[in-house]
C-alpha cells in the first residue's frame, strides 16, 4: 500500500531516544469553548480578541528525517491513565513504524494528577496540557497541536488496537474525509457493558441516523480518523462526550465523504471515565438541539394541526367517535394551536440562528427565506389577527343588539381569541426572524 506517494515499507521513521525529545515551551491559542472555531485557530484567521492565550508545556517528538512532512498524527486524550498510557503510546508508535508511516503521537493531557504526562513523554509522545476537563476539550487541544496531514484518534485505555492505523490511513488516501471504526461485531468479552452494547449505543446511533442520515453504524466509536484540513470546515466546538456525535453530524451536514470499517474493541485497563446516564443525555441533547426541524417544527406542526382539527369539529358540532365535542374540547384545541404556532416560530428562529451565526447549511430554510420575506410574515400575521378582531366585533355587536344582556357566543369567542393570539405571534416572530437575519452575509 502506498501512502503519501511512498511505499509504506520505504518511509523512513527514526527511532526515538531520550535525546531525540527536547522539551520546549510553546504558546497555543485556546479560545473558550470552544466558543471559537478550532478551524479558524488553525487557519490563523481569528483576531487576538477572540481568545486568550495560555502557556502550555510541550514535549516535542523528533521531526521526520529530512524535514519530511508528517503524514499522521495519532492524538490520544488522557486523564489519569498512568496504568495504560505508556503501552498505548508505544503501541501507536510501533504501528506507525511497522507500516512505514511518518508520524507522531500527541497526548492531550486533560489535567491528570498522576504520572500520565511524564510516562507518555518518556514513551515518545509529544504531550500538551489542556486543563479544562472534557473529552472534546482534550481533543480540540490535541487537534490544534497536531502536525500530520491525517489525524487518527484513539483512547488511552487499551480498548483500541493501534495496529488498525494503516487501515484508517489507506481509506483516507483513497478519498475519504472521515473514517469511522465499527466495533459492534467485534466486541471482546467484558469490553462493553450490556446496557451500552444493546441499548445505549444502538439507540443513540439509530436516532442520529434517523435525524441526520449519516449511515454510520457505530457513531460513538472512539477510534476514527480524519483529514486535518477538514477541521476548519467541521468547526468543532463541544467540550464533552458529545464531541463524538458532533463530528459525525457536522461531517454529514457538510457533505464530507464518510467511510467505516470493522475494528476490534478490547476490555479497558484501569477505571472507566464514562457516566452512562449523564453522557448518554449529553449525546441525546446534542442530537436534538442540532436538529430544529425535529425538535421544534415537526411537533409544532403536529400540535397546531391537531388543535385546528379539534376546533373545527367542535365549532361544527359534529359527532365524532360516538360523541359530540363541546366547549371544553374547543378550549383544548385552541391551546394546542397557540402552543404549536409558538413552537414553529421558535423552530424557524433556531434555523435562522444556525444559518446566520453557526454556518449551518440548511437547503429547506434557504428555500423558505427566498420565497417569504418579512412583509409576507407581517401580512399573514396581520390578516389572521384582523380576522379574530372581526369575529370579536361581531360578538360585541350581537351583545349590543341584545341590550348588553347575557352572552352566549363562547365558541366564537374562543375562535376570535385564538386567531388574535396566533396572528400576533406570527407578526412579531416575523420581526424577530428579520432581526436575526441582519447577521447574513451581504
Amino acid at each position: 500500500m502506498a501512502v503519501g506517494g511512498q511505499a509504506l515499507s520505504k518511509v523512513a521513521v527514526p527511532a526515538f531516544s531520550a535525546s531525540d525529545r527536547p522539551r520546549k515551551e510553546t504558546v497555543i491559542g485556546d479560545a473558550d469553548a470552544h466558543a471559537g472555531s478550532l478551524g479558524r485557530r488553525l487557519a490563523g484567521s481569528a483576531g487576538p480578541a477572540d481568545y486568550y492565550w495560555a502557556i502550555v508545556s510541550v514535549t516535542q517528538s523528533v521531526a521526520p528525517a529530512d524535514n519530511q512532512m508528517l503524514l499522521v498524527s495519532v492524538v490520544i486524550p488522557c486523564l489519569n491513565e498512568e496504568e495504560n498510557i505508556e503501552a498505548c503510546v508505544v503501541a501507536a508508535r510501533q504501528a506507525l513504524d511497522n507500516a512505514g508511516i511518518s508520524g507522531e503521537v500527541v497526548v492531550a493531557d486533560n489535567g491528570s494528577d498522576d504520572r500520565s504526562a511524564e510516562l507518555a513523554a518518556a514513551a515518545g509522545a509529544r504531550v500538551i496540557s489542556e486543563p479544562r476537563r472534557g473529552y472534546g476539550s482534550a481533543y480540540l487541544a490535541g487537534f490544534a497541536a497536531a502536525e500530520g496531514t491525517y489525524i487518527v484518534m484513539g483512547d488511552a485505555d487499551l480498548t483500541y488496537d493501534f495496529n488498525e492505523i494503516p487501515g484508517f490511513v489507506e481509506r483516507l488516501e483513497g478519498g475519504a474525509d472521515l473514517v469511522m471504526g465499527d466495533r459492534m461485531d467485534n466486541i471482546q468479552p467484558g469490553a462493553m457493558p450490556w446496557l451500552h452494547r444493546y441499548v445505549g449505543n444502538p439507540i443513540l446511533s439509530g436516532f442520529l441516523n434517523l435525524l441526520y442520515k449519516t449511515g454510520v453504524r457505530d457513531a460513538h466509536c472512539g477510534m476514527r480518523a480524519l483529514r486535518r484540513d477538514k477541521l476548519e470546515e467541521l468547526d468543532l466546538r463541544t467540550p464533552g462526550m458529545e464531541f463524538a456525535s458532533e463530528m459525525v453530524i457536522k461531517a454529514s451536514k457538510r457533505g464530507l465523504v464518510i467511510e467505516q470499517f470493522p475494528i476490534d474493541y478490547h476490555p479497558r485497563g484501569g477505571e472507566s471515565k464514562l457516566s452512562t446516564w449523564s453522557d448518554g443525555w449529553r449525546h441525546l441533547r446534542f442530537l436534538l438541539v442540532n436538529s430544529p426541524t425535529h425538535l421544534f417544527l415537526v411537533p409544532g406542526f403536529i400540535m397546531s394541526g391537531a388543535g385546528a382539527l379539534i376546533m373545527a369539529v367542535s365549532l361544527a358540532q359534529l359527532d365524532l367517535l360516538s360523541r359530540q365535542w363541546g366547549l371544553h374540547a374547543e378550549i383544548a384545541g385552541s391551546l394546542l394551536v397557540i402552543i404549536g404556532v409558538q413552537v414553529v416560530a421558535l423552530g424557524l428562529c433556531a434555523h435562522a440562528y444556525g444559518t446566520y451565526f453557526m454556518g449551518e447549511v440548511d437547503p429547506w430554510f434557504d428555500r423558505m427565506r427566498e420565497r417569504f420575506s418579512l412583509e409576507n410574515g407581517l401580512m399573514l400575521g396581520g390578516l389572521t389577527a384582523l380576522a379574530g378582531v372581526a369575529i370579536a366585533a361581531v360578538i360585541v355587536g350581537q351583545w349590543i343588539s341584545r341590550g348588553f344582556g347575557q352572552l352566549s357566543e363562547e365558541r366564537l369567542a374562543i375562535l376570535a381569541a385564538t386567531l388574535i393570539i396566533v396572528g400576533l405571534q406570527a407578526f412579531f416572530s416575523s420581526f424577530l426572524l428579520s432581526i436575526i437575519g441582519l447577521r447574513r452575509d451581504r
